[in-house]
């Protein structure tokens, strides 16, 4: 088995920045993750909100900017090597997965979270021929066709945004009668010209070879419709990826996410969180740098034990 200070799972943004300051600090760092490397960033079109970027940055530069300061400080990335199990044997850890084993002193889970599913018929018979949890990735099919958007938050509206500057006409369909997005996405909403279907939820989506239509319900009226549309963007939100961590004998809420105290620690001596996958109730890029800063500031107190431990 291979040893390390610190092993990383997840590399998105909460668990880049770890293996940046890990590695600073003078810990042998190995970060993994099932994907590529840079997480969901990859998937944002445009950040406004990120300190120190006025004019915006695309979530693939910024992830790209992260990377590359991770590797100038020697971390090991493995990509597209996923994580079966972890097992904790006193001050050693051994994560097992679908490629080799390996050992650590402490390690930071940050393997962040994935979509959800609305569960209706038609949806995951039509991933892909029309269906898509990514406006950013999948958005370049649908130019000049109709599209429906399903969320209500910054994500469903970001991608509906996006999807206006390409597709023939943009659907917004929210279950509510008022969006959790920032204003100042509604406001690009309007401005765009997407329509807003309030007070909606998806019952069925429709088609032959590819998506044809959407079954619509609105709950305050107690009517059905079918809406023509091309392709069906869902953006409902997010369930953490912690099954494997649950199964380990890690703690995590009612909802699947991992337990921490201020410290980023978990209920297992030498094993912290960060990023979307723990309890912290605010999942934005910022929140998550900082939790990782923490963690990996903790794990290199864990495995070096300093004098100001």
């Amino acid at each position: 088995m291979e040893k390390w200070d610190l092993i990383i799972i997840g590399a998105g943004v909460a668990g880049l920045t770890a293996g940046i300051y890990g590695a600073r600090s003078g810990l042998k760092t190995l970060i993994l993750d099932a994907g590529q490397a840079g997480g969901k960033l990859l998937l944002v079109p445009l950040i406004e909100n990120y300190p120190g970027f006025p004019e915006g940055i695309s979530g693939e530069e910024l992830a790209k900017r992260i990377i590359e300061q991770c590797l100038k400080f020697g971390v090991e990335i493995h990509e597209f090597e996923s994580v079966n199990e972890v097992e904790f044997r006193d001050f050693n850890k051994i994560v097992r997965t679908d490629k080799a084993e390996y050992t650590a002193r402490a390690i930071i889970i940050a393997s962040g979270s994935i979509h959800k599913r609305l569960r209706v018929p038609g949806e995951e018979e039509f991933e892909g021929r029309g269906v898509s949890y990514c406006a950013l990735c999948d958005g370049a099919f649908f130019k000049g066709l109709k599209v429906l958007v399903v969320g209500g938050g910054n994500t469903a509206a970001i991608s509906a945004i996006y999807l206006a500057n390409l597709a023939s006409k943009v659907y917004l369909a929210h279950r509510r009668n008022q969006l959790r997005a920032e204003e100042i996405y509604v406001k690009s909403l309007i401005e765009k010209g997407v329509e807003i279907l309030w007070n909606t939820e998806v019952r069925r989506i429709r088609g032959s070879s590819k998506v044809e239509s959407v079954l619509l319900y609105n709950n305050m009226r107690g009517e059905e419709t079918d809406l023509p549309v091309d392709g069906v963007f869902i953006c409902i939100g997010e369930r953490p990826n912690s099954e494997f961590a649950k199964k380990s004998g890690i703690r995590v809420d009612e909802e699947g996410y991992i337990i921490v105290d201020m410290l980023q620690r978990t209920n297992i001596e030498g094993v912290y969180a960060a990023g979307d996958v723990t309890s912290h109730s605010i999942k934005q890029i910022g929140t998550a740098v900082g939790q990782a800063i923490v963690a990996a500031s903790e794990a290199f107190k864990y495995v070096r034990r300093p004098y100001y431990a």
